[in-house]
């Protein structure tokens, strides 16, 4: 009763003008950044991270929201039209749905898109503001040891989950590990890694890093990969409407889409990837016309695309009650929180509960707006993808620099910028994952300053970690989370030894 009670105080300030003008923005970039080629939700909140940090922290973490999803949405559209998938979890929406596209069934394939993302938000959002009370009483008992245990399991997931190889993850995690130690140390005030440069002693600004490595350094990565050539697009021939047979073949892929996502990616280690592909391969599985699969079954379009909303949904459930970024977007509206000193996690819903429910609740506002500029405008997200692609570029490079100077007018900081823009470039070129080098220098200060408190407390006793349960088991789940990945790869390599 509790929880619907500070949901419907969400909902007040969700339906503030300010706050719905900011859903409305964040939706808007959102859509137009999921249909543009090689644009991603994660680069394009890193970009704004300097725009908005004088503005109000309720309304730009909105809008933060409004672009994940949004590029959600946005991303099937090219999937389906351009079989080009904007996101990685829309992989499995361009399998059945490029094929309904070219057989004139583009306009249903949207819809079963759009109106599944909208049902798997609207039924994400309240398993989040359900789960996520549950969560935070659970977690507002930890200790220091508790919370370094947290801090480790972070690490070690978000270092597993993106890219490849655990061992670049693990790299990628220690630089910014080490970038979290420059400047001031809060315990003895003495200056670390400075190299004399003044402007370093307030250590490294983590709107500077997520600029420069998601934003530059993912734009010169795509443009020294650009090539000559129009992409053949898909037009949308006939009604838009779903037929009664439709939403008959669509309704009980979206619940199991929903039932898949939503856990998977409330998971540490989740993300949208999994449980898309998942969807599909069960659809397939469960398919009443089977043989119309890898032709253009409309259940192959429906249950990855509520998985994926769902799945993003899920994602905010780690994120808001214990600070735990689970996707690249996720790591960048960490940072958003950090920019304006908040600290996700059980003590945000007590000291800053009108943000957290009032975020929440702009969920079904934003998911709601997303319905009704998807389909209606299709035409007009169809025709942005004319837009020459070099102008992209460049406009993104020139607006990197602008924004870190506005936030930040300092040589050093633009030198910044540049060196970790073309770190982010060899970071791409060599595979190697940058939401780590975020979640590092993020929660890097926090973890030490944790495991010191932890030592404090213990008398030195590096024990402590092991002795209290909590601490215990997450230390244990994260080292499976480290030896898991190797194991199942290890497997595959036998296997294909074998055959």
């Amino acid at each position: 009763m509790e929880t619907i009670s500070l949901l419907a105080q969400g909902l007040l300030i969700a339906l503030q003008p300010g706050n719905l003008l900011f859903a409305g923005v964040g939706v808007l970039l959102g859509t137009v950044v999921g249909i543009l080629p090689g644009i991603t939700p994660s680069l394009t909140v890193a970009l704004l991270l300097p725009v908005t940090f004088k503005l109000d922290p309720t309304g730009s973490i909105i809008m933060f929201a409004g672009i994940y999803f949004g590029g959600m949405y946005g991303s099937s559209t090219t999937a389906i039209l351009l079989n080009t998938p904007g996101e990685a979890a829309s992989i499995a929406t361009a399998i059945e749905g490029h094929k309904m596209a070219r057989a004139g069934r583009g306009g249903p394939a949207l819809a079963t898109a759009a109106i599944g993302s909208f049902v798997a938000g609207l039924l994400s959002t309240i398993a989040l503001a359900m789960l996520a009370p549950w969560l935070v009483e659970l977690a507002v008992r930890f200790g220091p040891w508790d919370y370094f245990a947290l801090m480790v399991l972070a690490f070690i997931t978000v270092s597993a989950t993106f890219g490849d190889s655990v061992l670049r993850g693990i790299t990628s995690l220690a630089l910014g590990l080490v970038l979290g130690l420059v400047g001031i140390d809060k315990l003895t005030g003495q200056a670390r890694l400075d190299f004399g440069i003044p402007a370093l002693l307030d250590g490294v600004s983590i709107t500077t890093l997520a600029v420069g490595l998601f934003a530059m350094g993912e734009t010169l990565y795509l443009a020294s990969r650009f090539k000559l050539g129009k992409e053949s697009i898909e037009a949308v021939r006939g009604s838009l409407w779903m037929t009664l047979e439709d939403w008959k073949r669509s309704w009980k892929p979206w619940l199991r889409g929903i039932g898949m996502g939503f856990p998977i990616g409330a998971l540490p280690a989740g993300g949208a990837e999994i449980p898309t592909l998942l969807s599909y391969t069960l659809e397939r599985k469960l398919a009443v016309k089977p043989e119309e699969f890898g032709q253009g079954a409309i259940e192959g379009v429906a249950g990855p695309e509520a998985a994926n909303n769902a799945a993003a949904t899920g994602t905010l459930v780690p994120l808001l009650a214990l600070g735990l970024p689970t996707s690249a977007t996720a790591a960048m509206m960490l940072a958003g929180f950090q920019q304006y000193g908040l600290v996700p996690g059980p003590l945000l819903f007590v000291t800053n509960a009108d943000l957290v429910w009032g975020l929440i609740a702009s969920f079904f506002v934003g998911n709601l707006m997303l319905l009704v500029l998807n389909l209606p405008l299709v035409g007009l997200w169809v025709k942005l993808l004319k837009i020459p692609q070099p102008w992209l570029y460049a406009g993104i490079l020139v607006f990197a620099a602008m924004g870190t100077l506005a936030a930040n007018p300092s040589p050093v900081e633009l030198l910044m910028l540049v060196v970790f823009g073309i770190c982010g470039y060899l970071m791409r070129c060599w595979d190697y994952p940058v939401a780590p080098m975020i979640v590092g220098l993020i929660l890097g200060p926090m973890a030490e300053s944790q495991f010191r408190r932890a030592l404090q407390i213990s008398l030195g006793d590096s024990w402590v970690f092991f002795k209290h349960p909590g601490s215990a088991v997450l230390l244990g789940i994260a080292v499976i989370a480290l030896v898991a990945p190797l194991m199942f790869r290890g497997l595959r390599k036998f296997k294909g030894d074998d055959a």
